[in-house]
């Protein structure tokens, strides 16, 4: 996750209250399809889980992500894999991989063409970045309540389909699959949108007050209910891009 937009992350909440973000990934697993003697980068690994799966279906990962908390907590979580600290619009390789596995990371990564561009240098030639993340439209409802309350834009980068294919392919890439669909995603608990805030809305709460923060908090909250709030449970209103693009010469 880049260094740009990314907060400070809370690891413990992580793992506590978000585990859809890598549970709701199995698809992307089978997409990747890793096998026994293929190398992977998980590109903003966060504390992980996904690393871990790929390396159980006998592929060789390395995570990589630009929080040291959540680089630390996938340390002690599968301290027989590899994880290594940078950000993902800078970063570099010793050797290169076979591919480039990202899951709800890139949105996050302001530098977008840096990115890009690194990672088409960590693959060997024909090699696959396969990726999902925020696209255009995505927690759109989120993002108008939290301005309506607060002034604060979109910090994140949410492209569009055709945006992030012409990207990938003035990088050399060839893009094989692309989608971009709505996907709500429940949230833990009765406070799931508070906690949603309080994990990811760093940026769009930085310039609150501390000791009105809660106050505004609970009005984009109210704001939000007749939306996102059915049947007793809480959904973030996500819109996601997948991508499968191969490496180019």
């Amino acid at each position: 996750m880049s260094q740009n937009a990314a907060p400070g992350w809370d690891a413990g909440l992580y793992e506590g209250s978000f585990a859809f973000v890598w549970k709701k990934a199995s698809g992307m697993i089978d997409l990747l399809d890793p096998t026994a003697g293929m190398t992977v980068l998980d590109l903003g690994c966060g504390t992980g889980h996904l690393s871990h799966e790929i390396a159980q279906r006998g592929a060789t990962v390395t995570g990589l992500d630009s929080s040291p908390a959540m680089v630390a907590q996938a340390r002690i979580n599968y301290p027989n894999l590899k994880f290594m600290l940078a950000d993902a619009s800078n970063f570099t390789l010793p050797e290169p991989v076979d591919a480039v596995f990202s899951n709800a990371a890139l949105h996050w990564v302001l530098k977008a063409e840096d990115a890009v561009r690194s990672i088409r240098a960590a693959l060997k030639p024909s090699g696959r970045f396969v990726a999902e993340f925020g696209g255009k439209h995505n927690i759109s409802a989120i993002l108008a309540a939290v301005h309506a309350e607060t002034g604060a834009e979109n910090p994140w980068y949410f492209p569009s389909l055709g945006e992030y294919a012409t990207l990938l392919e003035a990088n050399r890439f060839r893009v094989v699959q692309a989608s971009h669909f709505a996907r709500p995603t429940k949230l833990e608990g009765v406070r799931g949108m508070e906690d949603w805030l309080e994990m990811f809305g760093t940026g769009l709460l930085s310039h609150v007050d501390p000791k009105t923060r809660e106050a505004v908090v609970g009005r984009i909250v109210d704001r939000l209910r007749p939306t996102l709030y059915r049947d007793g449970e809480w959904f973030a209103d996500y819109v996601r891009l997948r991508i499968v693009a191969i490496a180019e010469d």
